[in-house]
């Protein structure tokens, strides 16, 4: 049964451009080959067998509706498929929108956000350390002034006390002269010559020792009112000596303090520049953290972007060689279903006793 109804669509199949031809005109088509000629020698033998042809028309009209079921399911699924299609499309339409979005925004970031934070930060702990570099350089040279002073400060120092100890002993020996003698008198003068070797001549005591051993150098030293006025001048000379020493060492006391205070003011702001330099650093640091977590965010967000539209390059491939293919399935379902159908109608009009070979 199966056999003969396989020979009749084949003989529809032949049979699609003739339609509602009459017996013969199909039977001298068919003559035209050997297989359509096989074809009728099956129908003839059929007819001689007198088979029942109710039973072929039902297997034919189940045929025909096996194939309209299978056309429809065809289209069912298919249309299944398009939707999951098209969602899927969106999806990664909006998925490589969305990649996108995170890429640019994130270079936007890059670019005018944490780049220009992170260069400013470097050079602002330039400057600091520019800063803390003038800052110890100033320290240097404050040291190197404070010494100098101290250096000067003890050759005054050891200056005035030498004309103190010369000016006592000139007192000694004025102390000594009541009827003096030249060697005496010679060994005075020695005496003041010696003050004088004490005081630099920038001295602001130097133009009264002058004065002082100008006087000492004319005067007779019998007389003892002349000693006397000598003494007082050389204690007038002796306590501006010691009140010279007691301004020295004031002022080096002062020199002292405003030099530790100044020290203390170089290290109190070398030590605010390095509070602010590790201050920026760890704003540094966490930008550069999130500069690296930005741009590793955009690189898989590029990463993302990149693989989903393969996924849907692949997907539109494999959707068009699946329509295709649908297409194609369609077209042979549409074919076979006109055939089956032409099929029927030949089986339930065509009088198989008059077919001969």
């Amino acid at each position: 049964m199966r056999y003969l109804v396989l020979t009749v669509l084949i003989l529809s199949v032949l049979s699609l451009r003739v339609q509602r031809q009459s017996p013969q005109k199909l039977q001298a088509e068919l003559a035209k080959s050997n297989y359509g000629r096989a074809l009728l020698h099956l129908v003839e033998l059929h007819s001689l067998a007198q088979g029942p042809v109710q039973e072929l028309i039902e297997g034919i009209e189940e045929l025909v509706n096996d194939l309209q079921t299978g056309l429809e399911d065809l289209d069912y699924g298919f249309a299944r498929r398009t939707n999951e299609h098209n969602s899927l499309v969106v999806q990664l339409n909006q998925a490589i929108q969305d990649a996108q979005i995170d890429v640019s925004r994130s270079e936007d970031v890059i670019d005018n956000l944490l780049i220009p934070r992170r260069d400013q930060l470097i050079a602002r702990i330039d400057n600091l350390v520019e800063n803390q570099d003038l800052n110890r350089k100033s320290l240097g040279e404050a040291e190197v002034q404070r010494e100098t002073e101290i250096e000067a400060y003890n050759l005054q120092v050891e200056e005035l006390n030498g004309a103190t100890a010369a000016v006592d002993e000139a007192l000694q020996l004025l102390a000594t002269l009541t009827n003096p003698s030249l060697l005496q008198v010679k060994k005075f003068q020695n005496s003041l010559k010696k003050i004088e070797s004490k005081i630099k001549s920038r001295s602001k005591m130097a133009p009264f020792l002058k004065a002082l051993i100008s006087l000492a150098s004319n005067q007779n030293f019998s007389d003892q009112s002349v000693i006397g006025s000598i003494v007082n001048a050389l204690n007038e000379f002796r306590n501006a000596v010691v009140d010279s020493l007691n301004d020295l060492t004031a002022q080096e006391a002062q020199n002292q303090e405003d030099f530790e205070e100044r020290v203390d003011q170089l290290n109190a702001e070398h030590a605010e520049f390095q509070r602010q330099i590790n201050a920026v650093n760890i704003d540094l640091t966490a930008t550069n953290e999130k500069l690296e977590s930005v741009q590793q965010f955009r690189d898989q967000r590029e990463l993302d972007r990149v693989s989903y539209q393969t996924q849907l390059d692949l997907e539109n491939e494999q959707f068009a060689e699946e329509t295709q293919i649908y297409q194609d399935t369609k077209v042979e379902y549409q074919r076979e279903l006109g055939i089956s159908e032409q099929a029927l109608a030949l089986v339930q009009s065509v009088d198989f006793s008059s077919i001969k070979v």
